[in-house]
Formats: structure tokens, sequence, C-alpha cells
């Protein structure tokens, strides 16, 4: 065939397209942290196993500093409880520790996340008042080999959760006990809830289940407080006491009850016979509970401190090449004055009741098992102990 000068230009033009696909097709499959970029994570519902300690080791992730980063919604006594946890963890194990406080500012915690992601952090625990807003962020940060906790939207390496119904159960069982012993079975009751969060809805349900199987009680309000703060809390039962200035109970999250109690007492509508009630221990909660004459009357503990430092432990696990929980119950934890000193010392030092099983045990229950060699099985779905 003779030569044709055409031909052979046009081959050579192309040679280096031809080679950069060839080069892109071997990037695909290269190397195990390639090949996982882009990764779903487990997206249908998933009953995990109990979490096995003693599973095989893996590999510890290449070329992440040992640093744990927090990207902290905001400053309410939860989240600070969890960065007290994560800060003594980091310490325990000789990791630095990062936090960054984003203020109800999704937009400004996705880009939190992305920075830290960029600057090689090997563990994050995010938060955000926008789940939706972050969740590409995180996915990032867990394909590029990191560990990442989430407090209960996915996705997550470690997914934090509370059985939700059963937290909201606990509270509403303590109020219905009050009503029924102090108020004569009849109650007008406002419920301060966060349903705009899927994931935190069945704690509201079993409130709801609860109060509406009582003939003397009324739900006056069923609202959601914005910013879910003091602040929020206040604002919002300000607005419900204008149209019902006789309030008897008031069950929500510690810090939107926290609001309620302030708003009743700056109208003076606050009784010592009232109901108020809420989730998370907050200090703040836990002190009014202790004065006795106090209209807060319960907080169920979803003791953060305790939760961060497991989360920080984790985290340090996983830089080691060991394999974690995929997924974590913080058991809730009706506070009474017989149990409140411990509950107040586990809160300051949780170290000790990590370290003992049977301590541990009371406060976390953890499922399923996960690694760097095994990140793409990453939880991405709600997960809660409770949906079987």
């Amino acid at each position: 065939m003779p030569f044709d000068r055409k031909i052979f230009a046009a081959v050579r033009a192309a040679r280096p397209v031809l080679l950069l696909a060839l080069a892109m097709s071997m990037s695909c499959v290269s190397g195990p942290a390639s090949a996982r970029d882009g990764a779903p994570g487990i997206t249908q519902r998933t009953v995990f196993p109990a979490f096995d300690p003693a599973a095989p080791a893996c590999s510890p992730p290449p070329g992440l500093g040992k640093v744990l980063g927090f990207v902290q919604e905001n400053d309410r006594d939860f989240l600070q409880g969890a960065d007290h946890g994560l800060a003594m963890a980091a310490k325990d194990r000789g990791l630095e520790y990062r936090r960054v406080l984003t203020q109800n500012d999704p937009a400004k915690a996705a880009e939190q996340i992305r920075s830290f992601t960029a600057g090689k952090v090997g563990g994050l625990i995010a938060t955000s008042s926008d789940p939706g807003v972050v969740s590409r962020s995180i996915q990032q940060a867990i394909w590029s080999g990191a560990f990442v906790g989430t407090i209960v939207p996915p996705p997550a390496t470690l997914l934090l959760n509370a059985p939700q119904y059963a937290t909201g159960k606990v509270l509403t069982d303590a109020a219905i006990a009050h009503i029924n012993a102090r108020l004569g079975g009849k109650a007008n009751v406002v419920l301060l809830t966060q349903d705009t969060m899927e994931f935190l809805a069945p704690r509201f349900e079993a409130m709801r289940d609860g109060l509406n199987a009582m003939p003397g009680v009324t739900i006056v309000a069923d609202i959601a407080p914005r910013p879910v703060t003091k602040e929020g809390g206040f604002e919002t039962m300000k607005t419900v006491l204008l149209a019902n200035p006789r309030i008897d109970v008031v069950l929500g999250g510690d810090a939107v009850v926290l609001g309620a109690l302030q708003a009743l007492r700056a109208a003076g509508k606050d009784r010592p016979d009232q109901f108020l009630g809420g989730i998370d221990g907050e200090p703040e909660a836990v002190a009014e509970i202790k004065k006795g004459d106090s209209p807060y009357k319960a907080s169920i503990s979803l003791s953060s401190p305790v939760f961060g430092y497991a989360m920080g432990q984790f985290a340090a696990d996983w830089l080691e090449g060991k394999s974690v929980p995929q997924a974590m119950d913080i058991l809730p934890i009706a506070l009474t004055s017989a149990n409140m000193a411990q509950y107040e010392a586990d809160l300051a030092n949780p170290a000790p009741v990590f370290a003992d099983p049977a301590r541990r045990d009371g406060y976390l229950k953890m499922y399923g098992n996960i690694c760097y060699d095994t990140r793409d099985r990453y939880v991405n779905f709600p997960w809660s102990s409770e949906q079987k």
C-alpha cells in the first residue's frame, strides 16, 4: 500500500488523544482509592449485626493527617458536650483537634467540610441544620479515605442516632404520670418539635401517640421553632402565649424548652405544678431539675460527651487501620436525683465510661463493622435501630 501523508498526519495528530484515553482507562483500575471514588455507599435500609470489636484489622488510610476535625452547627450545650468528648479523645490518642463553629449556616458548614478534606484531615465529625446542603461535601470526605462521623443524618462511615421513638416515649411517659398525679388528668400541652428534620420525627410521633390517648389533654400548639435554639424556643413560646395564656406541659429538645421556660417566666405564667421536659440532658436543664420547685421536671439524657469521646476514639482506630462500628445508638436515660451525681461525673470525664464495657453499654450500643478497606459500605440511608 503506497505511503499516504494525509493518513500519517491524522494518526500523528490523534496520538495524544489516544494516549490520554488509555491513561484515563488505566487510572480507573489502578488502585482501591480511585476505584471507590464516587461510591454511593449503602443506600437501602439495612439491619446491621452487633459490632465485632475483634474484627480483622485493615489498612490505615494513606496520606491523611492525624487530625480530628469537628464542624459544629452551633454552640448549644448538647453540641458543646460533644466537643468536650471529642477534644478529650483526641488528646488521649495523640490527634490534633480542630473545631469550627458554623452558627447554623449550612453553606459555611459545607465549605468547612471541604476545607478539612482538602487539608487531608484524617477524622471528621460533621453537623448541620440542613443535611441536604452538606451531604455532597461529606461524601467527598468519605471518598478521600477519612473517618467521617455524623449525628443522625447520613452519609457517614459511623452514623450516630438514638432510638428516637423510645426517646420520645420515655419523656412522654414521665409527662403523663405528672398530668395524672398533679393535674387531675387534664392539661394544655405545647410540643416544640423538630419535624423539619425527618430523622428526629419519631420522637414527636411518640409524644403525640401518648398524649392523644388521654381524653383530658389538648395539644394547643405543635410547632417547630426556627432556629432550634433557646432563642427560637423563647420567641415561639411568646407567640403561643398570646392565644393560649395557660400552659401546663411543654415538651421538646432541652434548648427550645429552656427558651419556653424563659418566656413563661417573662410573662408571669410559670407555675410549680407545670411539667416542662426536654431531651438532651443539657446542663441548664439539669440545673433547673435540681432546684426542686422549677417547672422543669425532666430531661432525657443523650450524653453527648460520652458519644463524642467514643467517636473520637473510633476516628483514631480508623487511622490505625482498625475496624470501627458503622452505626451507634446513644441510649436515652431519664435523669433522676438517684442517678444525677454519677451522670454529672460521666459528663465531666467520659474516658472511664468508654474504658469500662459495663458502664459504656449503659450509654452506647454499636452495630456493624467498617474500615478504610471497606469504606465503600458507608451508611447512606436514614439508619435507625428501631427500623427492622
